[in-house]
């Protein structure tokens, strides 16, 4: 599907990138950036699995969702086809799988009683950073959607929104199920 002989073309040289279509943008466009922060995401993910070879389930689970922002990166750029001719984007399916690994991750932790602070271990703390991240490109998602001659698909938006909150619950369950959280203790500083 992808072939990468030659990685700089020149093409961008003035300032414009190529969407799945073959259509040109600028460097700075709305889809542009939206697909470029899912991107970011994906790379932040790739430094929380550095911290977690430890633990399997959450490690497949992570590259499992490294391979869906792929997915979601391909709709954003407009990429018309993917296996078997269908237009590449992320199913329903694969939103109803991110929720039921939130629920596993949740269900080994105890209720919260304040806001987490981004720390505790490594893992954690770099989850937090991708969620952070995810936060930011579901805006774009949502500001690029409500533009009358753009659109994103609702399972692309619906996955980068649970997404969230997954990165999330991950962060507190890599955080020793929670025992390491750093809670927010408001107006400790006053």
């Amino acid at each position: 599907m992808v072939v990468l002989n030659r990685i700089y073309t020149r093409t961008g040289d003035d300032g414009t990138t190529s969407l799945g279509t073959g259509a040109r943008r600028k460097k700075y466009d709305l889809r542009v950036e939206a697909y470029g922060t899912v991107d970011e995401v994906n790379a932040v993910i790739g430094l929380v699995r550095l911290h977690t070879a430890g633990d399997k389930a959450l490690d497949a689970a992570l590259g499992r969702v490294q391979n869906d922002l792929f997915d979601v990166e391909a709709d954003l750029c407009l990429a018309e086809k993917g296996p078997g001719g269908a237009r590449l984007t992320v199913t329903d399916a694969q939103v109803t799988w991110l929720e039921g690994e939130i629920d596993r991750l949740n269900a080994e932790l105890a209720p919260l009683k304040s806001f987490i602070l981004p720390g505790g271990s490594a893992a954690s703390t770099y989850l937090h950073l991708a969620r952070t991240v995810c936060r930011r490109a579901e805006r774009i998602m949502v500001e690029l959607k409500d533009k009358p001659s753009e659109g994103v698909s609702e399972p692309s938006l619906k996955y980068v929104n649970r997404l969230s909150d997954y990165l999330f619950v991950a962060g507190r369950y890599a955080n020793n199920k929670g025992a390491g959280d750093v809670l927010w203790a408001p107006g400790q500083n006053r």
